[in-house]
């Protein structure tokens, strides 16, 4: 049955789940857990032949484990980086006698560098593509003026102003880099180009330097220098300075920017430009897991504002954010509301309603597709109407929701499929080795389960009747999926020890005698067994801690 079972084909990744202790377990309780499984498959045990070789594979599959776990320098590198970590490049350079922490930092560099190693062949593109658009005509028209002209009753919505950008990065060596950015932009029917090429260098662990040129049809020729240093561990600065040339002379400006962090959360900003928009600017910005707040206020010429803004970030899978700000100055005053959400792995779409005095009504709709930002903003009203704000509302979502419901979610399942059977074919060859391994493993461990009933059954103790590991189809919505469970009876009852059997929080297809049977899909431990003569049931999450025998398992004799 399991004579394809070589050395070099059992595989077992998660030495925790294969040892069945926690990932915070002690040496004592790696101790015990090696001599429980050494005792299980250990080859003097066996007189037959071919049991004696798979004994002697998985009993060294365990002895890997043992020897991995209980070596506090190995077993660091294996929590950061897994099996594959043992035989990272650089493993070489690094000496055994390291504390674990030591360990660590070290494997951090190594992969620090192998990582700048790979960036020097890649660059970084970012864009953005930003198209404004002009739909006053829905809500400020007068329909009396276009009942005599022939198609006047479509509203007209135009576009009026485009904006395109692009930049990448070109890394020349670990420390130097090479940006070259260009834009376009268009404005009723006027607009211009410029290219800006820069050159930044890496000083030192504190600080780095660049130098920008560019040049352009409307500003014309730019140069500048901008510097960012740590002066301290909780402090840094950038300092920037530029000469634009254009027609009407040279303009010098000025920027720098002094930042420290108040709390582990917290950070305080002091700004001051000199030039043709010379102003002064403080804001306090505090960043969590769950929200995000900005208070900032600036004295400038021509703009001189008070500005708040809060964030609410959900703890959901798809990041959803809602926000609102106000800001009020010369100008006038501005409130923004809106929300973003995750549509895809590497999508974000957004949208926020502007309301203003004298600015209006404006929709923003933002959407973010890894490094390419694409806005939207459409001016719908030069007043405040109560029917624009409704609608820039309101049409948003219900648009997403149908969108949601038609396209991205059909999408997601579909991608997800898609995924799902790559993973699978990827991953066949290895579960069948492991569900050879574990069908051994289940053949080796019959004489101790034997022992082991024997002895509950004398003591009324814990006895597993029947156990089965993987995916159940419980929702009558889903009748139509096809259950994938194998039988773990027996691995089970050769964990019990002493009327109770205790298994961690990871994942139970590294378990002596079991394997994966769904790839990719959620997956279950369901457990029928018998305590002092009374039957219990209990179904358990794949990565939940269990327990038994517990009272709340128990099935009454009614049902």
């Amino acid at each position: 049955m399991a004579s394809a079972l070589d050395d070099d084909e059992i595989c077992n990744d998660d030495y925790y789940s294969l040892l069945n202790v926690r990932r915070e377990a002690t040496q004592d309780e790696l101790k015990a857990a090696y001599r429980r499984l050494c005792m299980l498959y250990h080859p003097d045990k066996h007189r037959d032949p071919e049991l004696k070789r798979q004994a002697e594979q998985l009993f060294n599959l365990v002895h890997e484990a043992y020897e991995v776990l209980s070596d506090p320098q190995s077993r660091a590198i294996y929590d950061i980086y897994g099996k594959r970590g043992l035989d990272v490049e650089g493993w070489e350079v690094v000496e055994r006698k390291r504390t674990p922490a030591e360990i660590r930092e070290e494997y951090e560099r190594l992969q620090k560098e192998r990582e700048e190693r790979r960036l020097q062949q890649r660059t970084n593109p970012k864009g953005t593509i930003s198209v404004g658009i002009d739909a006053t005509d829905l809500f400020d028209r007068y329909e009396e003026d276009y009942e005599d002209m022939v198609g006047g009753g479509v509203p007209h919505v135009e576009i009026n102003k485009m904006h395109i950008s692009q930049s990448i990065e070109a890394p020349l060596t670990s420390k130097d880099t090479a940006i070259l950015s260009g834009s376009l932009s268009t404005h009723n029917g006027n607009g211009g180009g410029t290219i800006n090429l820069a050159l930044r260098k890496v000083t030192s662990a504190k600080g780095w330097g660049e130098v920008e040129f560019g040049a352009g049809d409307t500003h014309g020729p730019l140069f500048g220098m901008k510097i960012f240093r740590n002066l301290t561990p909780r402090c840094f600065m950038t300092a920037q300075c530029g000469l634009q040339f254009s027609s009407r002379g040279v303009r010098p400006g000025f920027t720098t920017v002094l930042a420290r962090h108040l709390d582990k959360n917290t950070m305080g900003y002091l700004q001051w430009r000199w030039g043709t928009q010379s102003s002064m600017n403080t804001s306090i910005v505090r960043d969590t897991k769950s929200s995000h707040f900005t208070f900032a206020m600036q004295l400038g010429i021509p703009h001189t504002f008070v500005m708040m803004s809060y964030q609410y970030k959900f703890q959901d899978e798809d990041q959803t954010k809602i926000k609102g700000s106000v800001k009020s100055g010369f100008f006038g005053t501005v409130l923004e509301y809106g929300a973003e959400r995750k549509i895809s792995r590497h999508s974000v779409l957004g949208a926020t309603v502007s309301v203003g005095v004298p600015q209006g009504v404006s929709l923003k709709i933002k959407l973010n597709r890894a490094s390419q930002t694409y806005f939207f903003p459409i001016h719908l009203t030069d007043q405040l109407l109560p029917s624009a704000v409704f609608y820039a509302t309101v049409g948003p979502l219900v648009f997403y929701l149908a969108i949601q419901q038609l396209i991205i979610r059909p999408y997601v399942r579909a991608q997800k499929e898609q995924d799902l059977e790559k993973q699978r074919e990827s991953s066949a060859s290895n579960i069948a080795r492991k569900k050879q391994e574990a069908e051994a493993s289940v053949l080796l461990m019959q004489e101790s389960v034997r022992r082991i009933i024997e002895a509950e059954e004398s003591r009324m103790g814990l006895i597993i009747l029947n156990a089965w590991y993987g995916k159940f189809v419980t929702d009558n919505s889903r009748r139509h999926e096809r259950a994938k469970v194998i039988d773990v009876t027996v691995p089970l009852q050769c964990l019990v020890k002493d009327s109770k059997l205790i298994l961690t929080e990871a994942t139970k297809s590294g378990l002596p005698g079991f394997y994966d049977p769904c790839v990719g899909e959620e997956k279950s431990l369901k457990v029928l067994y018998q305590f002092r003569g009374v039957m219990h049931q209990v179904l358990s999450g794949d990565a939940e801690p269990l327990r038994i025998p517990k009272q709340s398992h128990r099935i009454d004799a009614d049902t």
